[in-house]
């Protein structure tokens, strides 16, 4: 893993948390995308060399629908930058970390990403990303 690629935040409403997040780092958010697959609407921000993606569901069986219920606003995941992905799955399984999707798949700020079940990453949930650009 090369680096933290973003932070997820799962909210409730987007426009009202851009404005939130645009007065925290005193800068508008840079791109707005909706993942279908995921059923999810993202926006991203910057901070410094820093990224922070906002997921608001789009319909109430997403996964982010399903976290909010449950959990309410907050951080959602950690991703992490890896250069070959398909690699990286085969290494953390044999460690013993369980991924809830085994082919990576399109994610937004076109990626192709993995998650690995919290259960196996103490609670946390993580994700994997890889430029599309770079695919191996």
């Amino acid at each position: 893993m090369k680096k933290i690629e973003h932070i997820g935040i799962a909210v409730k409403d987007l426009e009202t948390s851009n404005k939130v997040f645009a007065s925290l780092f005193g800068v508008a958010h840079y791109k707005e995308e909706e993942v279908l697959s995921e059923g999810v609407k993202t926006s991203f921000f910057k901070s410094g060399p820093n990224k922070i993606e906002l997921l608001q569901a789009t319909n109430p069986e997403s996964p982010i629908a399903k976290f909010l219920e449950k959990k309410g606003e907050g951080i959602h995941h950690i991703a992490f930058a890896v250069e070959d992905i398909k690699s990286e799955i085969k290494r953390l399984q044999s460690e013993g970390f369980v991924v809830l999707n085994e082919t990576p798949k399109k994610g937004a700020d076109n990626k192709l990403v993995v998650f690995l079940h919290p259960k196996t990453t103490n609670g946390v949930l993580i994700e994997l990303c890889q430029e599309i650009n770079s695919t191996k």
